[in-house]
């Protein structure tokens, strides 16, 4: 993971790295060169087309919990076509890391007003106020899981985007 997608510092820190590339050629060229890179026999990626969006996964014998998606959108900007991606979980996953920040922030919320209604009223606040205290610390501990995961599937990661890149390979990319 010392090198980050496309050179991006800031992809280092997201848990879902993007990347933004800009091509001459029509969007229809671009699907077109998708759906022949990925109807080739060899190709052991799986994947899905639907409108200018393309989700490429992972081979099922390679996958696992941690197992990245590429997320790849193809439209037309003035006289360029910009093809963006996004690298990242599984919208399963995805879904039950926010579902578990929700929470997290939820208690956050509770715990504080607890704490503080105890407090203003010179109750005993302990509990209350160590649970929101310690709701900041499981932020953390939830955001390092997600960067662990990240580095678990990275290889996964450059694959479906050497994969991109190979895909694109015939058309001359005019990124700055």
């Amino acid at each position: 993971m010392n090198d980050p997608i496309h050179n991006d510092e800031l992809n280092r820190i997201l848990l879902k790295p993007r990347f933004k590339l800009k091509y001459s050629a029509s969007v229809e060229e671009i699907l077109d060169e998708f759906r022949g890179n990925l109807a080739i026999e060899d190709c052991k990626y799986k994947s899905k087309i639907v409108n200018h969006h393309i989700v490429i996964d992972v081979p099922l014998d390679e996958e696992h919990f941690w197992s990245p998606q590429l997320h790849v959108e193809v439209e037309k900007e003035d006289e360029v076509t910009v093809v963006k991606g996004i690298l990242g979980p599984k919208p399963k996953i995805w879904t039950m890391f926010m579902f578990l920040h929700f929470i997290v922030a939820l208690a956050f919320f509770i715990f504080f007003v607890i704490f503080y209604s105890k407090w203003s009223l010179d109750q005993d606040y302990q509990f209350s106020m160590i649970m929101f205290l310690l709701m900041p610390v499981l932020w953390f501990v939830l955001y390092f899981i997600g960067q662990l995961g990240k580095k678990i599937g990275y290889e996964q990661m450059v694959g479906l985007h050497n994969f991109l890149i190979k895909a694109l390979g015939n058309f001359k990319s005019i990124n700055d």
